[in-house]
């Protein structure tokens, strides 16, 4: 999906020698003699591509902001998520980035960085206290490398949520599970009456790892545990307990929590077999609401309601806890300069500014930002979601803290280890792919 917007001709060379000659800016890119405005090109692209309530308010703040900056000529390309990120790391190789672009915090932040393929915002940052201030503790952790930070998050993203129509839980009288024994039970009880227990879309293989198995392995091996792995300081991937993580994931996919061939169906095909009452439960995000809230059957969105995996037996993780990132953040490419990066700078504040996080939470999308949300006009579903969030934590997952070529065999490996791969063995690829890339 591309959408050029475009302008008039005109006569650049001139705005372009006020530039030169040192103009002072006002916050809207204009030039302060004569009120004249440059013209500039700024390539956007973006993960806004569906018809949930998010991408749609995005979408708009994009076509506001081209109707209010008409010296701004934005060339804007959706991507579905996955092929964001592969695009992304293919453009980076050749030092080919878009002047903004949605990315991801910690991992992705670091090897651009690393790169030299982005621009601080600091400078801009700093001259909006107000801005700045506002956002939730730690927020910008993930966006800062060495005490620069890059950008701010547009969201909140807890990964992992089990997302389940009560009014079938109460027709085989299944209860919520709060135990993993309480969780195969209901597996069991749903398979023996034909319902799929789990709708799974594992095409695009980040979906089992992103809202599965990184809340399952951070309940078996705890947070410490991983983060050591993943700096391939003091833990191992081939250590028991993340064998033992593997071994429960694989076990859910034994007991048929899945539906035959949910490695070759999309989250939109697993959303239409939630949506068509044919699935109990599916595991999503947060940002899953939204999609909900604007495309589900009304009878199936009056019974849904929202969980957290339970603790896995024997396991070392706090169990009131998600998988997930402070959210997306729109990196800025180091080679935008001059009026583009002014007009750059703006855009980054519509999109993440007081305005944009207000959207973004209206769009049934929680916000790692200090906003007070309006219960009377909030969707239930939504309230529910933020009632949940302020008593469970954030654990990391998985593909923002590995590298990306260990990420690649994560996703690749919960595909095998589904399909009845060995644990010790995918654990072993997983363990010499990040020791590889840290070099050790």
């Amino acid at each position: 999906m591309k959408k050029i917007y475009t302008i008039g001709l005109s006569m650049a060379v001139a705005a372009s020698v006020l530039a030169g000659c040192g103009a002072q800016k006002d916050d809207q890119g204009s030039a302060a003699a004569g009120g004249s405005k440059d013209k500039v090109k700024l390539s956007v692209w973006h993960n806004w591509t569906g018809q949930d309530a998010k991408a749609i308010a995005m979408r708009k703040i994009l076509d506001d902001f081209q109707t209010q900056h008409p010296e701004v000529q934005l060339e804007v390309e959706g991507l579905p998520t996955d092929g964001l990120k592969t695009r992304l790391r293919t453009v980076a190789a050749a030092d080919e980035m878009p002047d903004l672009f949605v990315m991801w915090p910690d991992a992705m932040t670091k090897e651009f960085v690393s790169g030299g393929l982005l621009q601080p915002v600091d400078e801009f940052l700093n001259s909006k206290p107000e801005w700045k201030n506002n956002f939730i503790p730690n927020a910008l952790d993930g966006f800062t490398v060495d005490g620069k930070t890059y950008t701010v998050p547009m969201n909140l993203a807890p990964t992992s949520f089990i997302y389940y129509n009560r009014a079938i839980f109460d027709q085989y009288g299944v209860k919520v599970p709060k135990t993993w024994d309480d969780l195969k039970s209901a597996i069991d009880t749903f398979n023996k009456n034909n319902i799929i227990p789990v709708a799974l879309g594992n095409k695009a293989n980040w979906v089992a790892q992103s809202t599965i198995f990184s809340t399952i392995a951070d309940r078996v091996t705890g947070t410490d545990w991983f983060l050591k792995a993943a700096s391939q300081n003091g833990a191992k991937f081939t250590d028991p307990e993340f064998v033992k993580s593997l071994t429960v994931m694989q076990d859910l996919g034994k007991s048929k929590a899945f539906q035959d061939g949910f490695n070759s169906i999309d989250e939109n095909q697993m959303m239409q077999l939630y949506f068509q009452g044919k699935a109990a439960m599916f595991i999503g995000g947060g940002w899953t609401v939204a999609n909900l809230v604007n495309n589900a059957p009304k009878e199936v969105l009056d019974k849904t309601h929202i969980s957290i995996l339970p603790a896995v037996d024997g396991g070392k993780g706090n169990a009131q806890t998600t998988s997930g990132v402070v959210g997306t953040g729109m990196g800025v490419s180091k080679k935008v300069t001059g009026a583009r990066k002014d007009a750059a700078m703006q855009l980054l504040y519509a999109l993440s500014g007081p305005e944009g996080q207000k959207a973004t939470l209206e769009s049934s999308t929680l916000v790692s930002y200090k906003i007070d949300l309006d219960k009377s006009k909030a969707h239930p579903l939504f309230v529910e979601l933020n009632e949940l969030m302020k008593n469970t934590k954030i654990s990391p997952v998985y593909d923002s803290k590995l590298t990306s070529a260990a990420v690649e065999v994560v996703n690749n490996g919960l595909q095998e280890l589904l399909m009845g791969g060995n644990p010790e063995a995918i654990a072993k690829k997983i363990q010499d792919a990040q020791a590889g890339a840290l070099g050790k």
